[in-house]
Protein backbone atom coordinates (compact mmCIF):
# COMPACT_ATOMS: atom_id res chain seq x y z
CA UNK A 1 0.00 0.00 0.00
CA UNK A 2 1.44 3.37 -0.98
CA UNK A 3 1.90 6.22 1.48
CA UNK A 4 1.46 8.78 -1.31
CA UNK A 5 -1.80 10.70 -1.24
CA UNK A 6 -4.38 9.83 -3.83
CA UNK A 7 -4.76 12.39 -6.65
CA UNK A 8 -7.83 14.60 -6.61
CA UNK A 9 -10.85 13.04 -8.26
CA UNK A 10 -10.71 15.56 -11.10
CA UNK A 11 -6.98 15.10 -11.75
CA UNK A 12 -6.12 13.36 -15.03
CA UNK A 13 -4.91 9.80 -14.62
CA UNK A 14 -1.91 8.25 -16.35
CA UNK A 15 -2.18 8.33 -20.14
CA UNK A 16 -2.53 4.98 -21.82
CA UNK A 17 -0.74 4.24 -25.07
CA UNK A 18 -3.27 4.16 -27.85
CA UNK A 19 -3.63 0.93 -29.73
CA UNK A 20 -2.43 1.03 -33.35
CA UNK A 21 -5.97 0.56 -34.67
CA UNK A 22 -7.12 3.52 -32.59
CA UNK A 23 -4.80 5.91 -34.34
CA UNK A 24 -6.63 8.21 -36.65
CA UNK A 25 -5.88 7.51 -40.29
CA UNK A 26 -7.36 9.40 -43.16
CA UNK A 27 -9.70 7.28 -45.31
CA UNK A 28 -7.41 7.38 -48.33
CA UNK A 29 -4.48 5.98 -46.38
CA UNK A 30 -6.67 3.35 -44.70
CA UNK A 31 -7.93 2.16 -48.08
CA UNK A 32 -4.41 2.06 -49.49
CA UNK A 33 -3.14 -0.03 -46.55
CA UNK A 34 -6.07 -2.42 -46.78
CA UNK A 35 -5.72 -2.90 -50.53
CA UNK A 36 -2.00 -3.58 -50.22
CA UNK A 37 -2.63 -6.07 -47.42
CA UNK A 38 -5.43 -7.73 -49.40
CA UNK A 39 -3.19 -8.12 -52.42
CA UNK A 40 -0.57 -9.86 -50.27
CA UNK A 41 -3.12 -12.18 -48.67
CA UNK A 42 -4.96 -13.01 -51.90
CA UNK A 43 -1.71 -13.73 -53.73
CA UNK A 44 -0.48 -15.98 -50.92
CA UNK A 45 -3.72 -17.81 -50.08
CA UNK A 46 -6.26 -17.14 -52.81
CA UNK A 47 -9.65 -15.49 -52.36
CA UNK A 48 -11.11 -18.38 -50.39
CA UNK A 49 -8.11 -18.82 -48.13
CA UNK A 50 -7.60 -15.15 -47.29
CA UNK A 51 -9.24 -14.15 -44.00
CA UNK A 52 -10.59 -10.69 -43.30
CA UNK A 53 -8.86 -10.66 -39.92
CA UNK A 54 -5.50 -11.53 -41.48
CA UNK A 55 -5.90 -8.73 -44.02
CA UNK A 56 -6.71 -6.27 -41.26
CA UNK A 57 -3.80 -7.46 -39.12
CA UNK A 58 -1.39 -7.11 -42.02
CA UNK A 59 -2.66 -3.56 -42.60
CA UNK A 60 -2.53 -2.76 -38.88
CA UNK A 61 -6.18 -1.71 -38.89
CA UNK A 62 -9.48 -2.81 -37.40
CA UNK A 63 -11.21 -5.36 -39.61
CA UNK A 64 -14.44 -3.34 -39.38
CA UNK A 65 -12.81 -0.82 -41.71
CA UNK A 66 -12.89 -3.43 -44.48
CA UNK A 67 -16.67 -3.57 -44.29
CA UNK A 68 -16.88 0.19 -43.91
CA UNK A 69 -14.73 1.07 -46.93
CA UNK A 70 -15.27 -1.92 -49.22
CA UNK A 71 -18.32 -3.81 -47.99
CA UNK A 72 -16.28 -6.93 -47.22
CA UNK A 73 -13.67 -9.20 -48.75
CA UNK A 74 -15.37 -9.37 -52.14
CA UNK A 75 -15.32 -5.59 -52.30
CA UNK A 76 -11.56 -5.62 -51.78
CA UNK A 77 -11.19 -8.12 -54.61
CA UNK A 78 -13.38 -6.04 -56.92
CA UNK A 79 -11.46 -2.87 -56.15
CA UNK A 80 -8.14 -4.59 -56.86
CA UNK A 81 -9.57 -5.77 -60.17
CA UNK A 82 -10.71 -2.24 -60.99
CA UNK A 83 -7.26 -0.86 -60.22
CA UNK A 84 -5.67 -3.51 -62.41
CA UNK A 85 -7.93 -2.60 -65.32
CA UNK A 86 -6.98 1.04 -64.86
CA UNK A 87 -3.29 0.16 -64.86
CA UNK A 88 -3.77 -2.04 -67.90
CA UNK A 89 -5.20 0.94 -69.76
CA UNK A 90 -1.89 2.73 -69.30
CA UNK A 91 -0.09 -0.24 -70.89
CA UNK A 92 -2.34 -0.43 -73.90
CA UNK A 93 -2.80 2.73 -75.92
CA UNK A 94 -4.28 2.62 -79.44
CA UNK A 95 -0.95 3.56 -81.04
CA UNK A 96 1.12 1.10 -78.93
CA UNK A 97 2.32 -1.93 -80.95
CA UNK A 98 0.98 -5.27 -79.72
CA UNK A 99 4.46 -6.56 -78.97
CA UNK A 100 5.08 -3.58 -76.69
CA UNK A 101 1.79 -4.15 -74.87
CA UNK A 102 2.81 -7.75 -74.20
CA UNK A 103 6.27 -6.76 -72.99
CA UNK A 104 4.81 -4.19 -70.61
CA UNK A 105 2.58 -6.85 -69.09
CA UNK A 106 5.52 -9.24 -68.83
CA UNK A 107 7.73 -6.75 -67.04
CA UNK A 108 4.90 -5.85 -64.68
CA UNK A 109 4.42 -9.53 -63.81
CA UNK A 110 8.14 -10.09 -63.28
CA UNK A 111 8.44 -6.97 -61.12
CA UNK A 112 5.31 -7.72 -59.09
CA UNK A 113 4.21 -11.38 -59.40
CA UNK A 114 1.26 -11.07 -57.03
CA UNK A 115 -1.33 -10.46 -59.75
CA UNK A 116 -0.37 -13.61 -61.65
CA UNK A 117 -0.34 -15.65 -58.46
CA UNK A 118 -3.75 -14.31 -57.49
CA UNK A 119 -5.18 -15.31 -60.87
CA UNK A 120 -3.60 -18.75 -60.54
CA UNK A 121 -5.32 -19.24 -57.19
CA UNK A 122 -8.64 -18.17 -58.68
CA UNK A 123 -8.25 -20.68 -61.48
CA UNK A 124 -7.16 -23.57 -59.27
CA UNK A 125 -9.78 -23.13 -56.59
CA UNK A 126 -12.63 -21.69 -58.63
CA UNK A 127 -13.25 -19.30 -55.75
CA UNK A 128 -13.79 -15.59 -56.10
CA UNK A 129 -16.33 -13.15 -57.47
CA UNK A 130 -17.69 -13.79 -60.94
CA UNK A 131 -15.40 -12.53 -63.67
CA UNK A 132 -16.84 -10.42 -66.47
CA UNK A 133 -16.40 -11.38 -70.11
CA UNK A 134 -13.16 -10.06 -71.56
CA UNK A 135 -13.49 -7.12 -73.93
CA UNK A 136 -11.90 -8.19 -77.21
CA UNK A 137 -12.59 -4.99 -79.12
CA UNK A 138 -8.95 -3.89 -79.00
CA UNK A 139 -7.70 -7.26 -80.23
CA UNK A 140 -10.28 -7.23 -83.01
CA UNK A 141 -9.16 -3.74 -83.98
CA UNK A 142 -5.57 -4.93 -84.10
CA UNK A 143 -6.58 -7.81 -86.33
CA UNK A 144 -8.21 -5.38 -88.73
CA UNK A 145 -5.01 -3.33 -88.68
CA UNK A 146 -2.96 -6.39 -89.64
CA UNK A 147 -1.18 -7.01 -86.32
CA UNK A 148 -2.98 -10.36 -86.03
CA UNK A 149 -3.25 -12.72 -88.99
CA UNK A 150 -6.58 -13.20 -90.75
CA UNK A 151 -6.62 -16.91 -89.85
CA UNK A 152 -6.08 -16.25 -86.12
CA UNK A 153 -8.78 -15.68 -83.55
CA UNK A 154 -8.21 -12.54 -81.41
CA UNK A 155 -9.41 -14.32 -78.26
CA UNK A 156 -7.05 -17.24 -78.79
CA UNK A 157 -4.16 -14.83 -79.34
CA UNK A 158 -5.03 -13.01 -76.12
CA UNK A 159 -5.05 -16.29 -74.20
CA UNK A 160 -1.65 -17.13 -75.67
CA UNK A 161 -0.28 -13.77 -74.54
CA UNK A 162 -1.76 -14.14 -71.05
CA UNK A 163 -0.17 -17.56 -70.68
CA UNK A 164 3.21 -16.30 -71.89
CA UNK A 165 3.15 -13.57 -69.23
CA UNK A 166 1.96 -15.75 -66.35
CA UNK A 167 4.08 -18.86 -66.89
CA UNK A 168 7.43 -17.54 -65.60
CA UNK A 169 5.71 -16.44 -62.37
CA UNK A 170 3.28 -19.31 -61.81
CA UNK A 171 5.54 -22.19 -62.90
CA UNK A 172 9.13 -20.90 -62.67
CA UNK A 173 10.40 -24.48 -62.54
CA UNK A 174 9.20 -24.87 -66.14
CA UNK A 175 11.46 -22.02 -67.24
CA UNK A 176 14.42 -23.61 -65.48
CA UNK A 177 13.60 -26.99 -67.04
CA UNK A 178 13.13 -25.74 -70.62
CA UNK A 179 15.60 -22.86 -70.84
CA UNK A 180 18.00 -23.57 -67.99
CA UNK A 181 17.53 -19.99 -66.75
CA UNK A 182 16.40 -18.43 -63.52
CA UNK A 183 13.12 -16.62 -64.36
CA UNK A 184 14.09 -13.87 -61.92
CA UNK A 185 17.43 -13.22 -63.58
CA UNK A 186 18.19 -10.32 -65.89
CA UNK A 187 19.47 -12.88 -68.41
CA UNK A 188 16.02 -14.48 -68.68
CA UNK A 189 14.24 -11.14 -68.72
CA UNK A 190 16.29 -9.89 -71.66
CA UNK A 191 16.10 -13.17 -73.58
CA UNK A 192 12.38 -13.77 -73.04
CA UNK A 193 11.46 -10.17 -73.81
CA UNK A 194 13.15 -10.32 -77.20
CA UNK A 195 11.69 -13.74 -78.01
CA UNK A 196 8.16 -12.59 -77.23
CA UNK A 197 8.65 -9.55 -79.44
CA UNK A 198 9.68 -11.81 -82.32
CA UNK A 199 6.77 -14.20 -81.73
CA UNK A 200 4.19 -11.40 -81.76
CA UNK A 201 5.64 -10.02 -84.99
CA UNK A 202 5.04 -13.43 -86.58
CA UNK A 203 1.36 -13.27 -85.66
CA UNK A 204 0.68 -10.55 -88.22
Amino acid sequence: MSDEPAPPSDAPGPRRARRPEARKLDPERSCRLLLEAAMEEFAAKGFAGARVQDIADRAGLNKQLIAYHFGGKEGLWNELSRLWVHQEETFNQPDTPLEEVLVRHLHQALDDPRGSRLNAWAGLTGAGPEVEREDLSDMERRKEAGEIGEDLDPGAVLLLMMGAVALPVVTPHTVRSVLGMDPQSSEFREFYTEQLRRIVRRLG
